[in-house]
Formats: structure tokens, C-alpha cells, sequence
């Protein structure tokens, strides 16, 4: 075969590959403007806030808490202090509010949070994948993510590659987040959008197919990290691609709302946008998280 030939077929599969995702992204919603989803967001804010900042909600917010420490200054001793005081302390103070979900570290850190939790039913996550900016090797991420869970991580926060995402090499991408995937063996994955970075609800829309196309678990905002984090417009986009996924498929993946949630309100917020387009099958920790490192002691203080 000569050289025209093989650029001829290399060109045709290209053709294949962006009709195949182009299929897949049709078979959604069209995207709304931007200002329209803004639009829609405030009003259902504006008309439900209210009935869901309540005693309840704090509460089921409480135990959706996956608790983050991912800092460059980050030492086992910090974290296992932090696991002490805000979790190990804080179980059995409450039987009426359940502790948090998860810890979530840098893969460093897993045999610590490890050692330090003596509480049952709190996860141990960790960030894999070349976090924050995903650009490494794939073979990297792939090791990392098996490291990360032979070490004891029982999810996996992993960020999908934007570089590819806007070169819209939709292929490299899907087949590194499914090999990632296949890696975590039977923990659970959470795909990182960055919706910061890609800005506009079309690329949110079209990012969040991507992951559950990848086999997904979770799809999240944000990294928290040089980029704007998680907005009430982003996340009523990813809630309703994963709405239109669960009637297509049946499968249930969840949504972690991470970077910037700070405040209870920010919190309740993010609730009422889940609750109202999810439902309330969604609004418990197998499927509904949030990120956060000092959204924990201000909702603890808030709970009566």
C-alpha cells in the first residue's frame, strides 16, 4: 500500500470515528443558549430554594460530604488529624445525622486515611490521572489509578483530558477514560469534567456524554484548581444529560459538584437543582456528592 493509500484509510476511520461520536451527541437534547440555561437555573432557585433549606436537607447534605484535603503542603500527619477531628470524632455524636461519604487525597496519602479511619461506612478516595491538568501519559494514569486502588482507594477522581476534548479527539479520549476504567477493577470511578475551563453549556453537554460513553460512575465540575469551579448552570446541565442517559440506558451514574462550595446555601443550592431535575432517588451518597474541604464545619454548625 502506498503512502496516499494509507493517509486515504487513516482519513476514512477518522471519518468513521467523528460520524460515531456525532451519533452519539445527537442523540441527546439539543443544547440551549447559554443565557437561556441561566435563565432556567434562576428561576427554578428562585421558586424551590426555599422549600429545601431546611433540617432535612442539611442533613442529607451532611452525609454527601466527600471531605478534601489535596494541597502541595499536604502531610500524613495533616491528614490524619484531619481524619481524627472531622471524621472519627464526629461518628456516633449524631445518631440522627450520618457521617460524612468519603475522604478524598492525593494517592500519598491513601495508607494514611487508611490507618487513621475507624469509622465503618466512610469511603477512601483519591485523585489519579495526572490531577490536576490530566496531561501525562495515558500508560501513567492508568498505573496510578491500579496503584491508587491497590493501596486501599475505593474511588477514583480522575480528570478527563481536555487537551483532546478540544482537539475533538473524542476517540483518544473515550479509550483513555474507559482503560482508566478498567484499571479502578471494582472501585468507583468520578470523571472530572473541568467545566470552568470548557466554559460553555455545549461543552459541558458534550463533556458529560463523553464520560458516561468512557463508563463513567460519577461525572464531576471541578478539580478546584486553576479554574472556576462548580456552578448552578453546569450542574443543571450535567443533571440533565444524566436524566436523558438513565431513560436511554437504565443506569444510574452520579454527580459530584465540587470547587467553591463553600457555603450551606452554595450547598442547598446544588441540592435543589438534583432534587428537581433527578428526583430524590438521587439525593443520597451513592449518587449525589459534593467536594469539600470547609463546607463541613459550617453545615455541622447550621444543623440544629
Amino acid at each position: 500500500m502506498n503512502y496516499y493509500e494509507d493517509e486515504h484509510e487513516h482519513s476514512g476511520h477518522e471519518h468513521f470515528e467523528m460520524n460515531r461520536f456525532k451519533e452519539t451527541f445527537e442523540k441527546y437534547a439539543p443544547t440551549r443558549p447559554d443565557s437561556e440555561i441561566a435563565e432556567k437555573v434562576n428561576t427554578l432557585i428562585s421558586k424551590c430554594f426555599n422549600e429545601n433549606n431546611n433540617q432535612k436537607t442539611l442533613k442529607t447534605l451532611h452525609n454527601c460530604i466527600d471531605l478534601t484535603t489535596l494541597n502541595a503542603t499536604d502531610t500524613k500527619e495533616s491528614v490524619w488529624k484531619m481524619v481524627e477531628k472531622q471524621v472519627n470524632d464526629y461518628e456516633g455524636t449524631r445518631p440522627d445525622v450520618h457521617n460524612i461519604a468519603a475522604v478524598c487525597v492525593y494517592p500519598l496519602f491513601i495508607d494514611t486515611v487508611k490507618q487513621a479511619l475507624t469509622v465503618q461506612d466512610v469511603k477512601i478516595a483519591s485523585v489519579t490521572g495526572g490531577f490536576p491538568a490530566s496531561q501525562t501519559f495515558a500508560e501513567v494514569k492508568i498505573a496510578e489509578t491500579a496503584m491508587a486502588v491497590m493501596q486501599g482507594a475505593e474511588e477514583i477522581d480522575t480528570v478527563m483530558n481536555l487537551g483532546y476534548f478540544f482537539e475533538e479527539d473524542y476517540e483518544a479520549l473515550t479509550d483513555e477514560l474507559s482503560e482508566i476504567k478498567e484499571s479502578c477493577r471494582g472501585a468507583t470511578l468520578k470523571v472530572i469534567l473541568e467545566t470552568g475551563a470548557l466554559g460553555t453549556v455545549a461543552n459541558i453537554r458534550k463533556a458529560a456524554i463523553l464520560a458516561l460513553y468512557s463508563g463513567a460512575d460519577f461525572i464531576k465540575t471541578s478539580t478546584g484548581k486553576g479554574f472556576p469551579g462548580a456552578t448552578p448552570e453546569a450542574v443543571y446541565v450535567m443533571c440533565n444529560v444524566l436524566k436523558e442517559y438513565a431513560s436511554k440506558t437504565g443506569r444510574k451514574v452520579g454527580i459530584k459538584v465540587a470547587g467553591g462550595v463553600r457555603t450551606t446555601e452554595d450547598a442547598v443550592k446544588y441540592y435543589t437543582i438534583v432534587k428537581e431535575i433527578l428526583g430524590y432517588e438521587w439525593l443520597n451518597k451513592k449518587l449525589f456528592r459534593i467536594g469539600a474541604s470547609s463546607l463541613l464545619s459550617e453545615l455541622e454548625s447550621k444543623i440544629i
